[in-house]
């Protein structure tokens, strides 16, 4: 039907859904997007990062929150085995609790309603509804970082490093010494070359572990400067850029900021990103970051411009959306061969800094 007396009633008609047995993801999708509210932009969102794919764009996965230890690792491992993420940054408590499933070190469902203080006596810990044991999970995974960095002594105190040379060691170690490295997104970016950040050097057990190392004699130089240079480089060599954010938080302003470093900081022309998803239960209010929305961060540099076609955010929880998401992908995009970024880093790194 069409409504010609306004300006405003000229888009696509609102039709009641139907559903029925055994309908995929992408059909799901396809129809529950012609509905309303988060599901059209679920669906807007879907077909976006199709589109990253079918481009070639340089696509950047940052993972905030606590989902690569509730399961979610695996989702990220089916992406990065058909070359539909190209970088990653996380937390270095998620790349920390990613390598528990490697090494068979148990994680186990709890409900959230469970009595902390018992949980304490009993020597374990909760995040939300997940439960991990302290002893044999949390001090087993601290045992392995020792022995990596005793084993990796000479690469790691050779110079400074970046947390993707760092993580890459690890995640070779992780493939040549875990039971089930196939479980390790970690392990699986340094089989695939896959460069992986995280945003903070010091808050989480990695972080914590390199510190009992340094006092033992092993003092591994993860340098902050290096990761700046390197993830700014990546975006400038590659220049097809666009970033898929689980919400936000660190990761997410860690893979905005590399294009203002480009333009501000190094006074290179450089307009920013391309195109960004971002699934988040933030509010916009009170200038928090992770709820901020793809427009303010043009105003910045982050991304190329305002468009609702090229920036797309999702109010929701992502453990839900974001396998949605990489199920749509996996069913309606050709695989792509990695990039194997991790051979280029270091150039793209000096011909970032000599660009000036």
């Amino acid at each position: 039907m069409n409504c010609k007396h306004s300006k405003y009633l000229r888009g696509a008609d609102i039709v009641p859904i139907r559903l029925k047995k055994n309908m995929s993801v992408t059909e799901l999708l396809e129809s529950a997007g012609t509905t309303c509210f988060e599901a059209r932009n679920a669906l807007k969102a879907a077909r976006l990062y199709k589109r990253m794919i079918d481009d070639g764009d340089v696509i950047w996965l940052g993972i905030a929150g606590a989902g690569i230890v509730g399961g979610l690792g695996g989702v990220v491992i089916d992406l990065i085995e058909r070359g539909f993420v190209d970088v990653i940054c996380s937390t270095g408590a998620q790349l920390y609790h990613d390598l528990h499933f490697a090494f068979g070190l148990p994680v186990k469902q709890i409900a959230p309603q469970v009595d902390d203080n018992d949980l304490r006596k009993e020597g374990a810990v909760r995040i939300y509804d997940i439960v991990i044991d302290e002893k044999e999970t949390l001090l087993g995974q601290d045992n392995i970082i020792r022995n990596f960095v005793i084993k990796y002594k000479k690469e790691l105190t050779a110079k400074p490093l970046s947390s993707p040379e760092f993580l890459h060691l690890l995640g070779k170690y992780t493939l040549e010494n875990a039971k089930h490295p196939e479980k390790s997104f970690v392990a699986m970016a340094a089989r695939y070359k896959i460069p992986i950040f995280w945003d903070s050097h010091t808050n989480h057990s990695l972080g914590m572990g390199l510190a009992r190392c340094a006092t033992e004699g092993i003092d591994v130089n993860v340098s902050a400067h290096e990761d700046v240079l390197q993830s700014a480089a990546i975006v400038y060599k590659t220049q097809q850029t666009s970033f898929v954010e689980l919400g936000g938080g660190g990761p997410k302003n860690f893979i905005q900021q590399t294009g203002p470093t480009i333009s501000q900081i190094f006074n290179i022309q450089f307009e920013g990103a391309e195109r960004g998803i971002q699934i988040t239960t933030a509010n916009v209010r009170e200038g928090g970051l992770s709820g901020c929305t793809f427009s303010e961060g043009v105003s910045w540099g982050k991304y190329k411009e305002s468009d609702d076609e090229k920036l797309v955010q999702i109010w929701a929880e992502y453990s839900l959306i974001f396998p949605m998401l990489a199920s749509y992908v996996i069913d309606n995009c050709k695989e792509r061969k990695q990039k194997e970024l991790m051979d280029n880093i270091v150039q793209f790194r000096e011909d970032l800094v000599n660009t000036r």
